[in-house]
């Protein structure tokens, strides 16, 4: 294989945010928007040793943990992700009893063997030199301290463990449907998050993931036949030692590590013009027109990682892979692990998306598990538009087919508000399109809110004050405020913490008069367009009060609507043909077909 070799420190990830890596991680720093901001931080060192036969390894770990914390810990956890892939395990019995369960799990996990099953076993446990108690609770290590962590204290973690690689049923796993020897996510035992709120040690049901921003120092060793590709640069040339290669990997400032290993891996790269090095790794066996596919992949993945750099902010790792892996797809550290027997189209289009994760959650490190929306809707909004960008017939409103999911949701009567745990959706048909469609309109409705131009102000310049960090959801309408100078809490309120919708009716129109009316409970300000029985049209934009400000606009500005006046009326200059609301319809009307009136 042929990593991108690069010192621990090369990295150029602070660069920017502004703020020194070193800073980070003594967390002895503020936000930019915040004086009282701080985050943990561990350094992991681990010697794995896998076993490609019984796919069962040996591990040896030892974590450096700063406490940046004002609080002291008497307890920490880590996550035993593996464990999940056991019958009779919280997944499994959420999937069997769920209404709708992922086909890719469905009842398999009750169906696994001794041999088959995955599991993380701790064989021993040291708090700087002295055993410490734990307990295993399903994918959870409850570890009780001998002596509580202070507040910017350091403290070394010594463990030995031992575990098993279960059957591919979701997103890790041996032997996936495409027969990928090894796919390794979330395979380690993985210290949970403590911040502001407290301990993040969600069990692991059937969502995503949550980690500590940290380095990671990783030595693997396997079968010498096997290509690997993953997280972090390679430290000098593997070892060989009795058939095995060790390969020593440096992933500098990330908050997972995942890889993916097979015999029959193909390598290719692509180096971006003053950018990363792309990887890509898929199985030598495809049918010839997969295989073309991934020889058409590196160039397409080049644009979108410059559409991302240019829009978001910049990419600031040395390299990122894209793996042929997993159970779909799913991003992490550097890379992303893709089922590779796909048209084209799909080929790219989730490498686009799982692409784009690398900034919304990897680099913006929001909670997945509370926050699913930041990470898969802000994700979906950001790769339609990097989609769009690379076709030659461009789609006039690329988020047009997230708004259907949204507006069928609000529809629907079973809609939960985005404040919902990831885990405790009633179904995952809701969590879906509250998780993609809503969180993508959140971003794309915003704009028409405060005008297009200050939204891309607004995500650049989130990326500029929360890489590196771990933003929450008022984060992002924070610095929408602080771009604009409007007042936008209203908006994250109704449209984020509840299921009030948006429905605003043309009332009547007489003459040269027209009012409006508010049907739903959610407020905004309205575009208005108007046509005159002489042909000629105007716009108008009619301000929402409670915002306290204007988007930039070339329609005729009218006075502000107040939210509790339920209607609004005003007098034109000339007689009315017609009027619709919101003819660009990225206002999230849940009822159009009174957005708009026709003289007959």
């Amino acid at each position: 294989m042929k990593y991108l070799i690069i010192g621990l420190f090369s990295v150029l990830c602070m660069t920017s945010c502004g703020t020194s890596k070193q800073a980070i991680k003594d967390g002895n720093y503020a936000s930019n928007t915040s004086n009282s901001y701080w985050q943990q931080h561990v350094d992991y060192s681990m010697e794995i040793d896998m076993d490609v036969n019984s796919y069962q390894y040996q591990g040896k770990q030892k974590l450096v943990y700063t406490n940046n914390s004002p609080d002291v810990l008497h307890r920490v956890y880590y996550h035993l992700y593996f464990n999940a892939f056991q019958p009779g395990s919280e997944m499994d019995v959420r999937s069997r009893t769920i209404q709708d369960p992922d086909r890719r799990v469905g009842d398999r996990i009750s169906k696994l063997q001794p041999n088959e099953i995955g599991y993380i076993k701790v064989n021993s446990l040291q708090q700087n030199g002295t055993t410490v108690s734990h307990n295993v609770s399903g994918t959870v290590l409850e570890v009780q301290l001998n002596t509580p962590i202070q507040p910017g204290e350091k403290v070394t973690f010594d463990m030995l463990f031992n575990a098993q690689v279960p059957v591919q049923i979701r997103r890790s796993g041996r032997n996936n449907k495409e027969d990928v020897a090894l796919s390794m996510a979330q395979w380690y035992p993985k210290l949970a998050e403590y911040d502001d709120e407290g301990w993040h040690a969600d069990p692991y049901i059937g969502r995503e993931f949550h980690g500590v921003w940290g380095d990671f120092d990783i030595k693997l060793t396997i079968d010498e036949t096997y290509v690997i590709g993953g997280t972090g640069y390679l430290k000098g040339e593997p070892t060989v030692k009795s058939g095995k290669k060790t390969h020593h990997f440096i992933a500098p400032n990330v908050h997972d590590f995942t890889w993916a290993a097979d015999p029959d891996f193909i390598h290719d790269t692509f180096q971006v013009p003053n950018g990363p090095l792309l990887n890509f790794y898929y199985k030598k066996d495809l049918e010839q027109e997969y295989l073309d596919n991934w020889k058409k992949l590196p160039a397409e993945t080049a644009e979108l990682m410059n559409f991302y750099s240019a829009n978001i902010g910049n990419y600031p790792y040395k390299q990122y892979s894209v793996i042929q892996g997993g159970d779909g797809g799913m991003e992490y550290a550097m890379c992303t692990l893709i089922t590779g027997k796909r048209k084209y189209g799909s080929l790219i289009g989730v490498t686009a998306h799982e692409l784009a994760h690398t900034w919304f959650q990897f680099l913006l490190a929001s909670n997945e598990s509370k926050h699913e929306w930041m990470d898969e809707g802000f994700t979906s909004y950001i790769s339609a538009l990097a989609m769009n960008s690379l076709r030659d017939n461009k789609n006039s409103n690329p988020l047009a087919g997230s708004y259907r999911g949204y507006l069928s949701l609000a529809n629907s009567g079973v809609e939960q508000p985005l404040t919902t745990h990831s885990d405790r959706y009633a179904s995952n048909g809701v969590y879906g399109a509250a998780a993609y469609s809503k969180g993508a309109v959140f971003l794309a409705q915003l704009g028409y809110v405060i005008g297009d131009d200050n939204l891309d102000k607004t995500i650049k310049k989130y990326y500029k004050d929360f890489s590196f960090k771990h933003p929450k959801p008022f984060d992002i309408i924070r610095t929408a405020e602080r771009i604009t100078d409007f007042e936008l809490d209203w908006y994250f309120i109704d449209f984020a913490q509840t299921t009030n919708t948006i429905d605003y009716g043309v009332k009547s129109v007489q003459g040269n008069s027209i009012t409006l009316e508010r049907i739903g409970l959610m407020p905004m300000p309205i575009d208005l367009s108007v046509t005159y029985t002489d042909g000629s049209t105007e716009d108008f934009y009619i301000p929402l009060q409670m915002m306290r400000g204007e988007k930039p606009t070339s329609a005729t500005i009218i006075n502000d609507w107040a939210w509790a006046m339920p209607t609004y009326s005003f007098d034109t200059k000339k007689e009315v043909k017609s009027v619709e609301i919101d003819s660009s319809q990225m206002m999230a009307d849940n009822h159009r077909d009174n957005n708009v009136f026709n003289l007959n």
